[in-house]
């Protein structure tokens, strides 16, 4: 379903695109039957006009919304986002198209944002961090606004196109890494189930424990320090005799060692830690993180890059696409 055009409105009103113009504008030069016709129109079409001289003829705005789920203080502390947004911006400079940054956690804050983004304000948007079944993907393609998803939505197989990292593999080598050390009682510090990369590195971890008849430890977080401290804290109380964590992100790693360290546990002598992200603070913590390297910037270029494509209304030959992660071996594992 296409954005709804002036052409539409006008047809649907049986009048012509120039009275369709004069009402939006406030034009005082339409008949009272004219009108109604219009706004009548309008409603059931659902079109937004843009008040913007040129996208009025070319329906465009140079500009994309990048919009995150999450809270400000996420956004801007955590290495993922910093690195995605790096390499959004990097590929849409090259366009000339200017990027808006948009976050919305509450239902409330969402339905004020598609309102928004479906009013012919972006040409494009860019979503991160979905939870759950959330219905702004398929509302704004359902509005004819191109859309592309950092991370797999969770769920059945959809028709969105997104980038993703392969997350199930990267924990995958992780944990083997960990049982290769001959670890025995391997946790993992799990993300969000309500999210693709938390279920994809929890299954991930499953694909390597399962099969050796371990068991299975599994406490979970949101991704945050302190989720992985709590977490930590958690695993600790029931599993004391636990000798290696797998954490689905970096910050939830340090927060894990930082409950360890407080146990009274060395790292890795009495317990092997290993992230996931490769973020800067994995390099500089104590001891330096064993982590899996997931290409950040890269992500978040092709994610441009597709909807620019998108935009353009180019045929997608990948519209799925599914970056590589590998082990990065440093002196907590």
């Amino acid at each position: 379903m296409n954005r709804p055009t002036l052409e539409a409105v006008a047809a649907r009103a049986g009048v012509g695109r120039g009275t369709v113009s004069r009402v939006i504008n406030g034009s005082p030069n339409v008949s009272e039957k004219a009108r109604e016709a219009v706004q009548q129109a309008i409603q059931e079409l659902g079109y937004v006009p843009n008040r913007a001289a040129r996208a009025l003829v070319t329906r465009r705005t140079d500009t994309v919304a990048l919009v995150v789920s999450e809270s400000e203080f996420r956004v801007f502390d955590e290495p993922y986002f910093a690195g995605t947004i790096r390499g959004i911006g990097s590929a849409l400079t090259e366009t000339g198209l200017q990027l808006i940054l948009a976050m919305a956690r509450s239902r409330q804050e969402h339905a004020r944002l598609e309102h928004y983004l479906t009013g012919q304000h972006v040409d494009g948007v860019l979503l991160l961090s979905l939870h759950g079944d959330d219905p702004l993907p398929g509302r704004l393609e359902a509005m004819g606004v191109p859309t592309v998803l950092g991370g797999r939505p969770v769920g059945p197989a959809t028709p969105y196109s997104y980038v993703d990292m392969d997350n199930r593999a990267g924990a995958r080598q992780a944990v083997k890494h960990l049982l290769g050390l001959g670890r025995g009682r391997i946790a993992t510090i799990a993300g969000p189930q309500d999210m693709g990369v938390g279920v994809d590195r929890l299954s991930g971890y499953r694909d390597a424990v399962l099969p050796t008849g371990l068991p299975e430890l599994v406490a979970y977080g949101d991704f945050s320090e302190e989720s992985g401290e709590s977490a930590m804290a958690e695993l600790l109380a029931a599993h004391p005799d636990v000798d290696a964590v797998f954490a689905a992100s970096d910050p939830m790693a340090l927060g894990a060692m930082r409950v360890l360290k407080a146990a009274g546990r060395a790292i890795p002598e009495d317990v092997a830690v290993i992230g996931f992200d490769d973020s800067k603070a994995a390099l500089h913590a104590d001891p330096p993180l064993t982590t899996v390297h997931q290409p950040m910037e890269a992500m978040g270029r092709q994610m441009a890059l597709l909807l620019v494509a998108r935009i353009n209304g180019e045929e997608l030959r990948q519209p799925v696409v599914i970056l590589d992660t590998h082990l990065v071996r440093r002196e907590s594992a």
